[in-house]
């Protein structure tokens, strides 16, 4: 039996982070930080075949109150992209603290304040986190 592994996205308009679970589903790695530009899903399928994913999370941004961003309407769009283009499930999850939690990790495990500042260090951490939490519930 090929071990499938779920793939996390954190969008952003200029970069987006990807984040896989190892082949059990137990862990989940920062993989990539990879440009929102035209080649974006000629990137990410490669990385879907690489990977053997079989499910997609997709970070769902709300605000605070639980109110939908300026960004949520191109989040749904990506949605039902990637659902057309990988013909994978694709989930939302709330990413709310996702980057924030990121920002401290990458505090404590990156000692060099230069390498801290790369903000592709946040967007693949961001997709880890929003991995982790998914794990998580699906665990209970």
């Amino acid at each position: 039996m090929k071990e499938e592994r779920i793939l996390a996205i954190d969008f952003g308009e200029k970069r987006i982070g990807i984040a896989v679970t190892d082949p059990l589903n137990m862990f989940a790695y920062p993989l990539v930080t990879i440009p929102n530009d035209s080649n974006f899903y000629k990137n990410l399928l490669k990385i879907i075949s690489d990977y053997s994913v079989a499910k997609i999370i997709l970070g769902y941004p709300l605000k605070e109150s639980g109110a939908e961003t300026r960004i949520t309407k191109s989040i749904l769009q990506m949605k039902s992209e990637l659902e057309t283009k990988t013909g994978l499930p694709v989930e939302l999850v709330d990413e709310r603290y996702s980057s924030s939690i990121a920002q401290e990790r990458i505090i404590d495990s990156v000692p060099s304040k230069k390498k801290r500042r790369d903000k592709s260090l946040i967007d693949k951490n961001a997709a880890a986190v929003m991995l982790e939490d998914f794990l998580n519930s699906s665990k209970k």
